[in-house]
């Protein structure tokens, strides 16, 4: 699987040991920066991983910064990506099989490298369920919804 990967300083050294892990567990790995731990700015970060995952340069995206929180809604600011930031597998998984997610964030001063070769490892493995998911994750991709809303408003 061709997986795009990118983070802020923060979460340089992590980005780089999770890219030499995924390219060894035999993934093609798309790393598109930064070159080192200098001070760059996540959203520059997030929009070239989102656009990799977009256009088809990547099947699925790891997005990395200081908690992971910054660089999600990044990469969520483009209408055809579905981030979740997690901090366990039981979340990637999820956000996989329930939200066909595709772009996984994480935080790299919250999230240990055993724990994060965990959550990346489900969240590549896991497939989306489909069935009544579906029509949800449509609606995210939708330029605008409104929620609809059923009973007590409150």
């Amino acid at each position: 699987m061709r997986i795009a990967i990118a983070s802020d300083h923060a979460a340089f050294a992590l980005k780089a040991t999770l890219a030499a892990w995924l390219a060894a567990e035999g993934h093609d790995v798309l790393d598109l920066g930064p070159d080192s731990d200098a001070r760059v700015d996540y959203p520059d970060f997030g929009f070239k991983l989102a656009e990799a995952v977009a256009s088809g340069a990547a099947e699925r995206g790891v997005a990395l910064c200081g908690s992971g929180i910054g660089i999600s809604i990044a990469v969520n600011r483009h209408l055809a990506m579905r981030c979740a930031l997690v901090s366990e597998p039981l979340s990637a998984a999820l956000a996989r099989e329930h939200n066909d997610a595709n772009v996984v964030a994480l935080g790299a001063r919250l999230t240990g490298e055993d724990m994060a070769k965990a959550c990346v490892t489900a969240f590549l493995t896991t497939d989306f369920a489909g069935g009544r998911h579906q029509s949800r994750v449509e609606k995210l991709g939708a330029p605008s919804f409104a929620p609809v809303t059923s009973g007590n408003p409150a």
